[in-house]
């Protein structure tokens, strides 16, 4: 494979305005991001991002970013306009895209995302993690993977939910939302329209399983910390000090 690493970045957020501006001690978030898709040294990094501030601070460490359409509905919809613009050839065969709020992700998060590509059988590599914590077993927030072992800390993926899932004894798998595509499934996902379970789970990696499409998750020892809300961000910046303290 020739893959590139994408981190899809808008400046809107209800939540947490200018959310990938927001200072993480020092530095904006989305530098921070960028400089674990560095670490994880799998592939070239680029931000794609609405908004000419996030890429002038992503150009400011030296970093590239390219400027895609604001009305994207999604992350894979902007990653997949950047590809095309850096890349209209089709050098890059692979695209993994790192969400742009997971300033702790861990390099190794994100080189197992892509691990599922090796098999030319799978279109789409994802990391997951055993829940731990009884209250996340049953929180909606938390996104479970439902799938079938196949050794060495992989899964098949069979289904992704916000409910309690699989029945039973057992580990239950919360989903991180990091993903790896081959650049074919990639094009054929974005041309798809919203699909059924889609809508009704409000899980954009469900119109893939719904097309047809293979989805493969490689087990990982971390749940990065999502940055969504003011509170969020001031534990991303306890834990990236911490960090720091340990280095």
């Amino acid at each position: 494979m020739k893959p590139v690493v994408m981190i899809p970045a808008r400046l809107a957020a209800s939540r947490l305005p200018n959310k990938p501006l927001a200072d993480l001690n020092g530095e904006p978030m989305i530098v921070a991001v960028w400089r674990r898709a560095i670490e994880a040294d799998i592939a070239p990094v680029w931000i794609a991002t609405d908004t000419q501030a996030i890429a002038d601070a992503i150009q400011a460490v030296g970093g590239k970013a390219v400027l895609t359409r604001a009305d994207h509905p999604s992350g894979s919809d902007r990653v997949f306009e950047a590809l095309g613009k850096i890349d209209p050839d089709g050098a890059y065969d692979a695209v993994i895209n790192v969400q742009g709020d997971l300033p702790t992700v861990t390099p190794a998060t994100i080189r197992a995302a892509a691990e599922p590509l090796r098999d030319p059988e799978v279109d789409i590599g994802t990391p997951v993690a055993i829940i731990h914590r009884e209250e996340e077993r049953s929180a909606s927030s938390v996104v479970k993977m439902v799938g079938t072992p196949l050794g060495g800390g992989r899964f098949r993926a069979l289904y992704f939910t916000r409910a309690q899932a699989p029945w039973g004894d057992g580990p239950l798998y919360h989903h991180i939302g990091l993903y790896a595509w081959r650049r074919a499934a990639l094009a054929r996902f974005v041309g798809l329209p919203p699909s059924p379970l889609e809508l009704r789970e409000k899980l954009e990696q469900l119109r893939a399983l719904e097309a047809g499409m293979r989805i493969d998750a490689m087990e990982v020892s971390e749940v990065p910390l999502g940055v969504d809300t003011p509170a969020d961000l001031l534990r991303a910046r306890e834990l990236m000090s911490a960090q720091a303290g340990l280095a």
